[in-house]
């Protein structure tokens, strides 16, 4: 990585800055120079848009945004200003229309964009501070905040897109292992009745996304939960059995997109010579070293397995009462209790380049018992996303974040995989993907009514 210049005096703020832009530059060297405008995912652009974007966003709203400076390279600021975000069922139709070059620029050239935007940005650290009475974005740092969170979270992005990558065009990284341990079982448990608290308040916190404000509290009815999330194992039995392949598990908009792609299975399993292989990040191996990780699948075959097993997905309100209730009443800011993310507590973090064997974080583990809500894998809900009661697109600049996204086609994920940054683990923090988009590292579990 090219050396960023750090003010005198602002060592820590820009050391974050810093952190995140080493990790950014190690995952993108996974990425074969001469595969930049590889599209290995037709729904998002080639990889060389990810590597303006990223610091095209940061000029944006920092140094443009906050700070009003003149732009150097109006041309790179629109762009790679933001992605296209097609509609799953019909890519013509677009949540935002940048303009696409007919021809994407010159690799370096936009390597030399990124650099010099980052020192933009570490220089700037003082200025922002500055603005903070006059600034809403100022005020306690929240700019420089989210320009940290929205790269945690375009990491994680990047890497689905680099696992559709052909192993040709991607270099694998060193100390690559996989845990082939076994898995915990599954048991049913009961949550009481209780109150969750959705979201957050505004004067609490420093930073969130618009769409995690207003908190809310919401009552609970009692329902039953999986302990842990649905293995590839057990997805298997539904597959071998034909039930897949059962129109009435599936909704007619789902089932004409199964069959539109061609899906006879989760998008990482390989048919090959009879048996079924898991790809991996970087290798395909053999179905029993991943059959008790959690399948990773879209909500419609989540939907589909439910059904198929008498259940269904948990609430966004119910997530949060199984993750961070508890049966005095009380919350919790993370599943296990007060303490800060640490690998003890569940795989996220980039610890290793894929799941774990469900419930392998006993630590992590709610006060209910339910293992690894948060980690191995975000957690598809039932739950449309959608505003909270109050909501308020407070981002100057970037009014359509989240309200571009209340379509009705979009659902709420909760929880963290093994590529989320520990900075993005709280409760109010909302995922959100449509129902038929198969590469998020996305798992699920199961609820059905509690039994007299």
């Amino acid at each position: 990585m090219t050396q960023i210049r750090v003010p005198a005096g602002r060592e820590t703020l820009a050391d974050r800055f810093i952190s995140v832009w080493r990790r950014t530059d190690m995952l993108f060297a996974i990425v074969a120079r001469d595969a930049m405008l590889s599209r290995p995912i037709a729904l998002r652009h080639p990889f060389i848009f990810y590597v303006g974007h990223l610091p095209a966003f940061a000029w944006n709203h920092i140094c443009r945004g906050v700070l009003e400076r003149p732009s150097f390279n109006p041309r790179f600021d629109e762009i790679f200003d933001r992605g296209i975000d097609p509609d799953v069922d019909d890519p013509s139709t677009c949540h935002a229309h940048p303009e696409v070059p007919e021809r994407w620029p010159a690799l370096d050239e936009v390597i030399a964009y990124r650099d010099h935007v980052r020192n933009a940005v570490v220089e700037s650290v003082d200025k922002v501070a500055a603005r903070a009475s006059t600034n809403l974005m100022a005020e306690h740092n929240r700019v420089l905040s989210m320009a940290i969170e929205h790269e945690l979270m375009h990491q994680e992005t990047l890497l689905y897109i680099v696992q559709q990558l052909g192993s040709d065009q991607k270099i694998r990284p060193p100390g690559v292992a996989y845990p082939t341990r076994e898995g915990m079982r599954p048991r049913s448990i009961v949550i009481a009745e209780g109150k969750a608290t959705l979201g957050a308040f505004f004067g609490d916190l420093d930073f969130r996304w618009d769409n995690e404000f207003p908190g809310t509290r919401v009552e609970v009815p009692a329902f039953t939960i999986d302990s842990t999330p649905v293995t590839n194992q057990q997805f298997r039995y539904f597959v071998d059995s034909g039930a897949y392949d059962q129109k009435a598990l599936w909704s007619d908009l789902d089932w004409a997109w199964k069959n539109r792609v061609g899906l006879n299975a989760p998008l990482c399993w390989i048919r090959q010579d009879g048996a079924w292989l898991y790809r991996t990040m970087f290798d395909g191996i053999p179905f029993s070293d991943a059959s008790d990780w959690p399948v990773y699948v879209s909500l419609a075959e989540a939907q589909a397995y439910a059904r198929w097993s008498g259940a269904r997905l948990p609430t966004e309100a119910e997530f949060h009462r199984a993750a961070y209730g508890d049966p005095n009443g009380d919350e919790r800011p993370f599943p296990w209790g007060d303490e800060p993310p640490t690998a003890r507590h569940g795989n996220f973090d980039f610890v290793r380049w894929s799941p774990d064997p469900v419930g392998s974080h006993p630590d992590g583990m709610s006060a209910w018992g339910v293992h690894e809500l948060v980690g191995n894998g975000w957690e598809w809900t039932e739950s449309v996303f959608g505003p909270f009661p109050g909501f308020t697109a407070h981002i100057p600049g970037y009014p359509g974040y989240s309200a571009d996204f209340f379509d009705g086609k979009h659902y709420v994920l909760k929880g963290a995989s093994w590529a989320t940054a520990a900075n993005l683990i709280r409760p109010s923090f909302r995922n959100w993907y449509q129902a038929r988009y198969p590469y998020v590292f996305a798992k699920f579990r199961c609820v059905r009514p509690v039994l007299d």
